[in-house]
């Protein structure tokens, strides 16, 4: 019980002093993001770079870009992996074999334990897989089994008890057998090298080859030197006594990395002394570390309980993460003699910088937010909420009591004056014997300035983020502005910023940088500045910071962070990029900052703490792009991965592809970006972007080229991965139909010419036709004026009787209208022997005889009429075709009742009449109608 509080008392207090450690960058995978089961067994890199990981749920693969899942070939836990040569080799449960990559970069499994002379043992599983010239070793809890790859053939060697652990040093495979100590294989039989009892009842975690002997290192035991039969312990720091190790790795340095049950990792100089310790708190994913490897780079790979980790332990940063909270967001940095000062929103803090394990402590007084700190000569000035002060050593003094200070700058360096930007404006800072004072407010400006500066034009420029930049005029004494102004070239912007640099002052958003105050071209675009900072990245922040101590200005983006120099040669500036994205620095966006606290270090300060940057580490070895898959689809979406092999065909209806390409590089830091081309559909390189997949979509026909490169901060990709392919025409578009279209071509054409052939030659005898034809026109031109004036004669000779006939039936009903008329008379006379008068107007009133007369002379004038009417109406009487003729007269009911000898009103009856017989419409005239047939 003792022993386990103690063990927790040591726990605590080490936990308690990660608060001040500067840690090496660590980037964390989930299993949501490997997409896979949560415990990984064993960790190995390819000879193509690439990471492979034994886990739960089969074979990971990670090539920088992207994890992709092999399932286990028999559905069981992976618990050994290892890279050699092209094949990477794998032990389950009941299973052992290796994986290569076929033709589309996809790996395939090939067993080598389904042999028909390897007669594995009942539940037997692979824990450990060794590499040895042309040999492979496969390590169970009861066998090892040797592969030589070259002759394709076993050898398995059996001890007698169980193995606990393997391990294999110069070419020698050694093993700790359960119960019996630790031994050596040589030439197939064991060879004790110990039996102590550390051997026989602690688990042997690795073993490795030191000046004089062996450096044993056991779960819970400690480290141990073996110098041939003499074992002798080595003392190490407390933390690792306390801690139960479960893998070790040994570093390229000499270092080891030790992997412990529930309490993450520790890291030991090659000394044994403690260099630091990283758990799930401060930094990696799972407290529980089954497996460690170190890749090329130096990067050490964890395989946790739940999760990977990869800790960049040679990287040119370093982390401190205040995962307590004490410190806060780091708003601003400075180094002064031997301490380092952080302003956060929680207060001031510093530490003593040439200590290493110096703890960050809070200045009394100075509870709140820090703004800035600023170096005026031999003096770090604070600008806090709560005022201005001076930072002597572990205390302040109070400057000035103004509320919000922004920042403080030299004015006058000469007469010891400063600018002090606050919450409610600007104001003057004086030195004098007995130390800074605050002057006087720069009356007349009440607007918040927490970005200014003085142009060369001695106006005092202040941007607003809400309204933009005020251009200042201010009297000699700095006493007051006598007026300002908003400059209409530049629009309030999001954060931007105003920074001095070499004389000149800047103002930076996101349409560029613009310097202020030119005293002859007023505000002008510095499209060099511009293009060196924001050219390679996107635009986050015109918050710039210019160290004048090594005339270093730096700037941020989305992508990188850039130091900018004079160039020394000429007027272009000298620029360098580090691959730092925006989203691994977590900057306090807006108040993104950097300060140089030692030779060519700097801190970066950010939410969650700060980051070290060592510019003499920074250093970017040659690197290559793998073209990693293509994959081919239809327009339907119908895909496949295909060979990455050049001048492949693809069918037209196959026209999708999608191109995902990797660097392999495990630096969480270092941001990778990726070019590309289509040549043959655009020949332009596209703008650098992070995404590591393109996708292309309905490519006409034609020959094509895809070209990739990558780009490490300013170094580029030793290569640019290619990939030539074809898109076939469509059949309407093929050479076969092309062919045929000619053919089709030459036979129209042929058609044509016989065609036009036929038609000059009707062409030919229409013009012989026509021209006999005027010849006959001609000739009979003469007899057809004869007939035409016989016809001119006939149709005369019709009118005229057609007037004779409207003459004589007038004449008729004249006549019958006296005779009427008389008759009327007479009948009204009172005389007698008038009987025969009446009988002889009546004999002369005889209709018969008028129709017969109008009859035969109408059918000479309109001979067919009646015959024609009374085909179309059979119904019509004798009485009706008379009606019809004198309709056709065109005569009036008045003038008709003579001829009928009948009167008026009953000429309309029978018109009526004669209608309904004919079924005429109510809109059709009797008399139109007659006169049309």
């Amino acid at each position: 019980m003792l022993k386990f509080c103690r063990f927790i008392g040591l726990f605590f207090l080490l936990s308690q002093s990660l608060v001040g450690q500067e840690i090496p960058p660590v980037q964390n995978f989930t299993p949501e993001a490997y997409a896979a089961e949560n415990q990984n067994w064993a960790i190995s890199q390819g000879a193509n770079d690439f990471i492979y990981v034994a886990n739960n749920s089969g074979m990971l693969e990670y090539d920088g870009a992207r994890w992709r899942l092999y399932d286990s070939p028999n559905k069981t836990i992976i618990r050994a992996v290892k890279s050699s040569g092209d094949r990477i080799y794998t032990g389950a449960y009941m299973e052992f074999g290796y994986w290569e990559a076929n033709a589309s970069g996809m790996l395939q499994y090939h067993s080598l334990s389904k042999k028909t002379d390897l007669d594995l043992i009942e539940d037997e599983q692979f824990w450990n897989i060794f590499a040895v010239d042309d040999l492979v070793l496969f390590q169970s809890l009861n066998r090892i089994y040797s592969y030589d790859t070259v002759n394709d053939i076993f050898e398995v060697f059996e001890p007698e008890h169980p193995i606990i652990k393997a391990f294999l040093i110069d070419k020698s495979l050694f093993f700790q057998q359960e119960g019996q100590g630790l031994y050596r294989l040589r030439n197939g039989n064991p060879l004790l090298v110990s039996n102590a009892s550390i051997f026989k009842e602690d688990v042997l975690v690795n073993l490795f080859k030191a000046n004089k002997g062996y450096v044993t290192i056991t779960a819970q035991s400690g480290f141990f030197e073996i110098n041939g039969s003499e074992i002798q312990r080595i003392t190490l720091p407390s933390p690792v006594n306390e801690v139960v190790i479960y893998s070790c790795e040994r570093l390229q340095d000499g270092s080891f990395v030790l992997g412990t049950i529930s309490s993450g990792i520790i890291h030991l100089n090659a000394d044994f002394s403690f260099d630091y310790s990283i758990n799930q708190r401060t930094g990696i994913a799972n407290n529980t570390v089954l497996s460690i490897t170190e890749d090329q780079d130096s990067n050490v790979w964890l395989g946790l309980d739940n999760g990977i980790s990869v800790i960049n332990s040679k990287s040119a940063y370093s982390v401190y993460r205040d995962d307590a909270g004490k410190l806060g967001s780091v708003y601003t940095a400075a180094r002064k003699g031997d301490y380092l000062y952080l302003g956060t929103n929680q207060g001031l803090f510093y530490k003593n910088y040439s200590q290493k394990d110096s703890e960050f402590k809070l200045i009394s007084g100075t509870k709140g937010q820090v703004w800035s700190l600023n170096k005026l000569g031999d003096d770090l000035l604070c600008g806090h909420h709560l005022g201005t002060f001076i930072v002597d050593g572990t205390s302040i003094k109070p400057i000035a009591s103004i509320d919000g200070t922004w920042q403080i700058k030299w004015l006058d360096e000469a007469k010891n004056l400063a600018l002090q930007g606050n919450y409610s404006g600007l104001y003057i800072l004086e030195k004098q014997n007995s130390g800074w004072t605050l002057r006087n407010k720069l009356k007349g400006f009440d607007i918040s300035s927490r970005y200014f500066g003085v142009g060369a034009d001695a106006n005092i420029y202040v941007s607003h983020e809400y309204k933009g930049v005020f251009q200042l005029k201010v009297n000699a004494q700095f006493t007051e502005v006598s007026d300002y102004s908003l400059l209409p070239q530049l629009p309030p912007a999001e954060k931007a910023g105003i920074t001095s640099y070499n004389d000149k002052l800047f103002y930076v958003y996101n349409e560029g940088v613009f310097e202020l105050g030119d005293p002859k071209l007023g505000v002008q675009k510095d499209t060099s500045l511009t293009r060196s900072i924001f050219n390679q990245g996107n635009y986050s922040t015109g918050k710039l910071t210019f160290d004048k101590a090594d005339n270093k200005l730096w700037a941020f983006n989305e992508q990188e962070l850039v130091n900018i120099q004079p160039g020394i040669l000429s007027d272009e500036f000298e620029v360098n990029r580090y691959a730092l994205p925006a989203q691994s620095r977590r900057d306090i966006s807006g108040f993104e900052n950097i300060t140089a606290i030692g030779d060519n270090i700097y801190l970066l300060g950010n939410a969650t703490g700060y980051i070290l940057f060592d510019l003499g580490k920074n250093k970017i070895e040659n690197f290559r792009i793998n073209l990693r898959a293509i994959y081919n689809s239809t327009r339907e979406g119908n895909g496949e991965a295909i060979a990455l092999v050049n001048d492949k065909i693809f069918d037209n209806n196959r026209s999708n592809l999608k191109m995902s390409y990797s660097v392999a590089q495990y630096d969480k830091f270092k941001s990778v970006v990726y070019q590309y081309r289509l040549k043959g559909y655009y020949d332009f390189w596209s703008a650098w972007s992070t995404q590591s997949v393109v996708s292309f979509e309905n490519l006409p026909h034609g020959s094509y080229e895809f070209e990739v490169r990558a780009r490490i901060g300013e170094q580029l990709s030793e290569n640019t991965a290619q990939y030539a392919f074809r898109i076939k025409r469509p059949w309407y578009f093929s050479i076969t139909a092309i062919v045929i279209y000619a053919l089709l071509g030459l036979a129209l054409f042929g058609v044509m010419q016989v065609l036009n052939r036929k038609h000059y030659r009707k062409q030919k005898q229409r013009l012989i036709d026509i021209n006999n034809r005027k010849m006959e026109l001609a000739n009979s031109e003469k007899e057809r004026e004869i007939i035409k004036l016989q016809n001119e004669k006939l149709q005369q000779d019709v009118e005229s009787k057609s007037r004779e006939l409207a003459a004589s039936t007038m004449n008729l009903v004249k006549k019958n209208e006296l005779l009427n008329t008389i008759k009327k008379e007479l009948e009204q006379s009172e005389q007698k022997n008038i009987k025969p008068v009446i009988r002889i107007i009546d004999n002369n009133l005889d209709p018969k005889k008028d129709w017969e007369f109008f009859k035969e002379a109408f059918n000479n004038a309109d001979k067919d009429f009646l015959k024609k009417i009374k085909r179309k109406h059979p119904k019509l009487t004798p009485n009706d075709l008379k009606l019809c003729a004198y309709l056709r007269l065109n005569l009036t009911s008045k003038e008709i009742a003579p001829l009928l000898n009948i009167s008026t009103r009953s000429v309309e009856i029978k018109r009526y009449r004669l209608r309904k017989k004919m079924e005429l419409d109510r809109d059709e005239g009797l008399v139109e109608y007659i006169l049309s047939i």
